[in-house]
């Protein structure tokens, strides 16, 4: 399986995070689990993950936020109830995510933004310009009319 850049990256961020949690909570996650972060984080990428920072404030990955959420629902809630709460906002979440995608996206309004900008092409492209008449006319025009 071939595991893209962004990926290791996130999974560098997560072995870093796991590092930082006490035995007890780092214990409740199979080893093996642990051991695929380790194995198949990229080495090269540094995230130094500050304790005293909240999670929110630290600049992680998306996928690092979404491995920890999953890790924190499937190992670290103890409680039906709890997990079920987590289920409901990560659905809400989702729900909010996939509506702004469809605002975004959506077929109608795309064609609608395309045909307006169209439109203001065309009446930029259209606009009337009025020409100055050039010196040499309006002389040739003048003597014109003396001769009429």
């Amino acid at each position: 399986m071939i595991i893209s850049k962004n990926i290791r990256q996130a999974y560098s961020e997560v072995d870093e995070f796991l590092e930082q949690l006490d035995d007890i909570h780092k214990n409740q996650i199979p080893e093996k689990l642990r051991k695929v972060f380790k194995n198949e984080k990229d080495n090269t990428y540094i995230k130094h993950i500050n304790c005293s920072i909240p999670i929110s404030e630290q600049n992680l990955k998306e996928e690092t936020l979404g491995i920890i959420a999953l890790l924190n629902l499937q190992y670290w809630c103890k409680y039906e109830e709890e997990k079920k709460k987590l289920l409901e906002k990560y659905s809400e979440n989702e729900r909010i995510y996939q509506e702004k995608l469809k605002e975004k996206y959506n077929p109608d309004n795309l064609f609608k933004r395309k045909q307006e900008k169209i439109t203001n092409e065309q009446n930029d492209k259209t606009q009337i310009i009025q020409y100055k008449e050039s010196l040499i006319i309006k002389l040739f025009k003048k003597i014109k009319s003396f001769l009429n």
